[in-house]
């Protein structure tokens, strides 16, 4: 039976679920700082970039479903953000424009989920303060140094695919552990999503090797 979105209160039909009033709380494994929301960016720690784990779970009408949308929001706010960061700091146009189409990509998919799924708090994501990013930053480009323009343009593209692929790989799996339903349905076409930006990695790479 349809129901109405706490926040937009907009109908809500059967085969959706709304997440617009979910929140988690992580606590930081290294300085214990608490924090709430939805996704955490690579699941860090704002304030000292450590390790972050959830300590309070969601208990709601569904949540089985609430725990695949807020694992596919995870996927896709890293990627978002690492092809943001990446494109903002290589000076290869080439690779600057592949980056730009995979960063609005990951953008129309966050869109997509949003709308579908209610989360009207993913928005806020997209823009980390300051020091914020600078944290993430280290984190998911640890040992790419960008001053080393032949070798980081690799680094990042090999980054970039692994990430992906793994990504691809836990939806698939998940998928074949599911009956037929909404929730294998749901894994099957967010896999189908990271294999895409696969082959797109994986061609420009090759065509950029071979230049």
């Amino acid at each position: 039976m349809a129901s109405i979105c706490p926040k937009c209160h907009q109908v809500i039909e059967d085969d959706s679920v709304c997440c617009a009033d979910v929140k988690y709380t992580w606590k930081c494994k290294s300085c214990n700082k608490v924090s709430t929301g939805f996704v955490v960016p690579y699941g860090r720690c704002h304030l000292c970039g450590g390790e972050n784990e959830v300590i309070d779970g969601y208990d709601g009408e569904k949540p089985e479903l609430v725990g695949i949308v807020q694992e596919a929001v995870q996927f896709e706010v890293d990627m978002y953000h690492f092809y943001r960061l990446a494109m903002q700091r290589t000076q290869d146009e080439h690779l600057q424009s592949v980056l730009e189409d995979l960063y609005h990509k990951e953008e129309e998919h966050l869109k997509s989920l949003e709308e579908k799924y209610h989360l009207h708090s993913v928005l806020d994501l997209r823009q980390l303060p300051g020091e914020d990013e600078d944290i993430v930053f280290r984190f998911i480009f640890h040992g790419i140094d960008f001053k080393d323009m032949e070798g980081h343009i690799l680094q990042v593209y090999d980054r970039a695919i692994a990430m992906e692929k793994r990504t691809r790989n836990r939806f698939l799996t998940h998928a074949e552990t599911l009956p037929p339903g909404p929730q294998k349905d749901l894994y099957k076409e967010l896999a189908a999503e990271e294999e895409d930006h696969v082959t797109i990695l994986e061609t420009e790479k090759a065509q950029y090797l071979n230049k």
